[in-house]
C-alpha cells in the first residue's frame, strides 16, 4: 500500500518528533489494513493545542469548547451502505486535527501513556475518514468501539 501522510505542527506544548510521526503512520496503516483498504492513500495530520481546536470545533461543529480530535473527510458517506469504499478512492481521505494538549490531559486522566492516547485519537479519526460515525446510533457506536479496540490491540496498546 502506498501511503503519504502530510504532517503540520501548529502548537508548542508537546514535542512533535520522529517517534510521534512514526506512531501516527502505524496507526493509519493498521486502520487501513484492518479495513481492507489497499488503495493509494493520502492523509493530513495536524497537531494543535486546545485554543486552536476550540476555534475549529466552534466553527465547524458549533460546539464551544476544545475537543481532542476532529476529522474532516473529503468524501460524503451520507446515504452510503455501511462499509462502502468507492473504487475511485485512491488519493486524499481527509484531514485529522489532534490537540496534543488535550491528548496529554486525557492520558493523565485515564491513566495511560500519551502515546496510547494519541494513537487512539488517530485510529478514531481514521475510522471517521473511512465513513464510520459513532454518533448515528448505539449500534454504530458499538461497532466503532470494537474496531478501535481491535486496531489498538494490533498496535500493541
Amino acid at each position: 500500500m502506498e501511503l503519504k501522510i502530510y504532517f503540520e505542527n501548529q502548537q508548542s506544548k508537546e514535542n512533535v518528533n520522529y517517534d510521534l510521526k512514526i506512531l501516527m503512520r502505524h496507526a493509519v496503516l493498521e486502520t487501513l489494513e484492518y479495513e481492507g483498504h489497499d488503495k493509494i492513500t493520502e492523509v493530513s495530520i495536524t497537531f494543535t493545542d486546545n485554543e486552536k481546536i476550540h476555534a475549529l470545533n466552534k466553527q465547524y461543529r458549533n460546539v464551544d469548547r476544545p475537543t481532542d480530535v476532529l476529522s474532516f473527510p473529503l468524501l460524503d458517506f451520507e446515504g452510503d451502505e455501511e462499509g462502502f469504499m468507492p473504487s475511485e478512492l485512491e488519493t486524499m481521505l481527509g484531514d485529522i486535527v489532534i490537540s496534543l494538549e488535550k491528548a496529554r490531559e486525557q492520558s493523565e486522566e485515564y491513566g495511560h501513556s500519551f502515546e496510547r492516547e494519541v494513537a487512539f485519537l488517530c485510529v478514531h479519526s481514521m475510522l471517521h475518514l473511512l465513513g464510520y460515525d459513532h454518533e448515528k446510533s448505539e449500534a454504530d457506536d458499538e461497532d466503532m468501539r470494537i474496531r478501535q479496540r481491535i486496531i489498538m490491540n494490533k498496535l500493541g496498546f
